[in-house]
Formats: C-alpha cells, sequence, structure tokens
C-alpha cells in the first residue's frame, strides 16, 4: 500500500444490523487488520426523520458480540471528530457555501407541489425522472426575490449537461456512466442538513479515508461522488463495491430467507466466531475447498482481490451445519457456560433456580453432538430435569412389537434394573442388551420402548448414559409410569 490504510463503517442509525451490512463491516475491518490500518465507526444521523431510538447502541452492540472492534468512533474519540455527522452540520454547510459561491452549485426554491407537479408529467410524458433545473439560472435578484418572500432554499449540485466519467472499482474494473442521465441532485436540505452524498464526501475527505468499501447499491453515486470530490479539489479514495446478498433461490436476500438482526441471531444460540466464519466466506473465498478458518487465518489472508463478483448466496442451512461444528469444537465447560443463559430462560418455569452446575455439566456432555444452536439445548435436555415426562402412549410401541410384548419388555427390564448394585453404564449394559436376545427382539426395540419409557423421547443421546445421569430411582419411576400407560 502507498498510503495508510483508513476505513470505515458509516451506518445510519434507521434500523437494526442485518447480515448484509455487518458483511460491510466484516470487509473494511479486515482491510484494515490485515494491512495494520485503521477501522472507523462513523454514525451517519442525517436523516432526522428515520432515526431510530436506540440504533446506534444496537449496532455498537452488535460489532462488540463479533468482536469487530473500532479504532476511532463516537464512544472513542479520534483526532479526526466528531465521529457523528449531526455534530459536523458546519463542515457540510461551509463545503456547500464554497460550491456555490465557484459555481459548482446552486440555490434551488422549488415547492414540494412544483417538484410533485413535475414528477407527474415526467411520468405521463414517459421521461425519465429528474430534477427540470427549473432554478439552476436564477440571476442573484431572482434568488433574493425568493429569500425575501421566506422561501428556504436546497443547495444543488450544477452537473455537467454532457460528457462521461469513468472511475476504477477494484472489483468491477472500469465503470463509465453518462452524465447527460444524471440530475442535478440535491447537497443541501433546506433544514440545513446535508444528504447522503454531500456528506460521505466531506467525512470521507476530512478523515483521511483510504478505500470505500460497499455494496453495490452505491455504484451509481460514483459519479456524484467523484464530481464533488472535484469540485472541492479533494483526492477521491479508492472504490470497492462488492454484490448484494441473495437467498438460495437468488432472489435479493429478505426475511424470508432467515436474514434478521445480527442480534437475533445471538439470542437465536448462534456463536459470534460462527457468525464471522460464515459472514466472512459469502462472497469472499480463500480456495475452493475451506469452509472453517479463524479469525487470525482471515486476516493473515484477506484481500479486496478475493471479493466475488457475482451475487453472494446466503445459505441459512449451511450456517446451521457450521455453528454445529463450532457448537462440537467448545470445551465442555465452556459449552456450560455459553448454555446458561439459554438453559435458565428456556428450561420449564417449575425447574429449581439457580440451575445444579453439576449435574449441568454431567448432562450436557450427552447432548453437546447433537445440538446445532445453543437456543436447541433447553430442549434437548429438558427431560433431565422435569418431574415426568409427557409423550403419546403409541411412541412406547417400536416397529413390529405389540402392546403386550412391550409390556414383557419394560417388566423384565425393571425387574434387571432393580436387581443392579451399581448403576452405571457398563453394568446397565451387561444386563440389558444380552435381555432383546432372551425375549426375541432386536436390541432397537427394546432399547427404543426403555428409551420413550424413560426419557419420553423416541431419540436421545446414548440410552446407558442417559438412564445413569437421570438415576436409578426416576428410571424406575419412569418405566411404572409407562407400564401404567400401556394398561
Amino acid at each position: 500500500m502507498t498510503q495508510p490504510v483508513r476505513v470505515r463503517f458509516a451506518p445510519s442509525p434507521t434500523g437494526m444490523p442485518h447480515v448484509g451490512g455487518i458483511r460491510t463491516v466484516m470487509f473494511n475491518w479486515l482491510m484494515a487488520r490485515h494491512y495494520g490500518g485503521v477501522f472507523i465507526l462513523r454514525i451517519e444521523d442525517t436523516d432526522v426523520a428515520r432515526k431510530v431510538e436506540g440504533a446506534v447502541e444496537y449496532i455498537m452492540e452488535g460489532l462488540r458480540w463479533l468482536e469487530l472492534d473500532w479504532d476511532e468512533g463516537p464512544d472513542k474519540g479520534g483526532n479526526y471528530g466528531p465521529y457523528v455527522q449531526s455534530q459536523r452540520l458546519h463542515l457540510y454547510q461551509e463545503a456547500a457555501e464554497r460550491l456555490v459561491e465557484q459555481g459548482y452549485a446552486y440555490r434551488c426554491y422549488c415547492s414540494p407541489e412544483r417538484l410533485e407537479v413535475m414528477r407527474a408529467e415526467q411520468v405521463k410524458s414517459k421521461l425519465p425522472p429528474g430534477y427540470d433545473r427549473h432554478c439552476r439560472a436564477f440571476s442573484a435578484k431572482e434568488c433574493a426575490e425568493q429569500e425575501t418572500a421566506g422561501i428556504k432554499p436546497v443547495v444543488r449540485f450544477k452537473m455537467p449537461l454532457e460528457g462521461e466519467i469513468t472511475h476504477n472499482d477494484i472489483t468491477y474494473g472500469k465503470v463509465t456512466f453518462d452524465l447527460r442521465t444524471l440530475d442535478d441532485f440535491i447537497l443541501l436540505k433546506s433544514d440545513g442538513f446535508p444528504t447522503y452524498h454531500l456528506a460521505n464526501v466531506v467525512d470521507d475527505h476530512a478523515m483521511a479515508i483510504s478505500h470505500v468499501i460497499r455494496g453495490e447499491e452505491w455504484i451509481s453515486s460514483v459519479p456524484r461522488h467523484l464530481l464533488i470530490y472535484k469540485a472541492l479539489g479533494y483526492e477521491p479514495p479508492e472504490y470497492v463495491h462488492h454484490p448484494l446478498l441473495r437467498g438460495t433461490d437468488h432472489a435479493k436476500l429478505s426475511k424470508r430467507h432467515g436474514d434478521v438482526s445480527i442480534l437475533e441471531f445471538r439470542d437465536n444460540g448462534y456463536l459470534p466466531e460462527t457468525m464471522f466464519n460464515f459472514i466472512g466466506l459469502i462472497g469472499w473465498s480463500l480456495d475452493d475447498k475451506t469452509e472453517i478458518l479463524t479469525r487470525q487465518q482471515f486476516i493473515d489472508n484477506f484481500s479486496l482481490e478475493r471479493i466475488g463478483k457475482t451475487g453472494a448466496i446466503f445459505d441459512r442451512k449451511k450456517l446451521e451445519w457450521m455453528n454445529g461444528v463450532y457448537i462440537r469444537a467448545l470445551n465442555p465447560e465452556d459449552f456450560l457456560q455459553r448454555s446458561l443463559p439459554f438453559l435458565e430462560k428456556g428450561l420449564p418455569h417449575q425447574v429449581k433456580r439457580p440451575l445444579d452446575t453439576d449435574y449441568l455439566r454431567q448432562i450436557l456432555l450427552l447432548v453437546q453432538e447433537r445440538a446445532k444452536t445453543l437456543a436447541e439445548v433447553p430442549e434437548l435436555v429438558s427431560f433431565f430435569f422435569v418431574e415426568e415426562t409427557a409423550y403419546p402412549v403409541e411412541d412406547l410401541i417400536g416397529k413390529g412389537m405389540t402392546k403386550e410384548s412391550t409390556v414383557e419388555a419394560l417388566g423384565v427390564s425393571r425387574q434387571r434394573i432393580v436387581n443392579l448394585e451399581k448403576f452405571d453404564t457398563e453394568t446397565l449394559e451387561t444386563a440389558l442388551r444380552p435381555l432383546a436376545e432372551e425375549l426375541g427382539l432386536k436390541t432397537g426395540q427394546l432399547f427404543g420402548a426403555l428409551r420413550t419409557a424413560t426419557t419420553g423421547r423416541t431419540a436421545t443421546p446414548p440410552l446407558f448414559q442417559t438412564m445413569v445421569a437421570l438415576g436409578k430411582e426416576r428410571c424406575l419411576e419412569r418405566i411404572d409410569h409407562a407400564l401404567a400407560k400401556l394398561a
């Protein structure tokens, strides 16, 4: 790199951050960390009407959960602050005034009503939408008359009426725009607040941003920004646009594809390591086979050239698979600590709190292999905590068995369990595995009946380990309950 890398994530607090926005954060963050640069958090809150209370805090919480730390920002400060646009209004107003004075912009006094009529006429005449430059040639006298009438103007950029502008995008290569298709866009609104176009350019220059990495939906803004940079005498940054996320059906990503705000993934039991790995590989790759990468591997190998040009796919099933991989890799104590909040919230209210962590350590070892999310853990272990399990009596009677054969199997099993002096996995297996052959059953038939009787489930962790965790007395009580159901 020929200059220090300074990149930024500049969200508008108009909603909660989703996977697409976090993907943009990750590309910027990885760029900074790979080159030893600076990652900046800047809040673009100039769209006052759409601002959502608490959104800034939510955005920061999501980034902290994923450990996407920033070097400069509203809460950290830095040499280029303030990092909230509503606190920088004078900079945008000064830039707009300078552009007007130099002839690159003008004041527009058109009322909303006039603009509405203009747009309706354009639609009726099948003309492309855009401002008709009504105020572009106003004299100083005409402007003064409007001001005297109390009309507060907006400031519009004076677009060239012909020609082309080309920019070299790191992802897409050379992109050329016909200036005749672009209208005179607003730089400064009548309330003194800037539009995205002006504020973005002023701040990126003032904060010495080296690379602007953002979604492809912003490519159409590039010619406007380049012209503002030129008019203000600023050097533009490098532009990098990445493809939009799509669902597995290749449609634009939406809630029906499982796209929810990033902290909803946390609350639904996904690990931050999973989300970092999964999002980092959407539209970027190390090679054609590696699926699991550490944070450091991403940092070490990141490059902008590896960002793909085609629409990146968000696959919820792949995310679940990957989360299962990360859950299985946790050490038992870490799995316990991460599962605890979900267990406290998700287990039936009658289960005594605080939960017995020693007992949890024993039973969580049995379900860690099966959990795809932490939110599934309470359901996977609930039968260890409740006094009685509810299930249809039909679940006790396995394939090829009758009610009578099930009663016999459970009754004889019960007697064998009663006579056991030790109640451990090996003793249970020694006592019960030969029983299937004695009763003329397959082991799956016998064990299936025992599994449902003792747990209320047709699928559980290994049967004998589960029975040991439940304890001898509880197993006998539940077998008695099953026999009563069958009777």
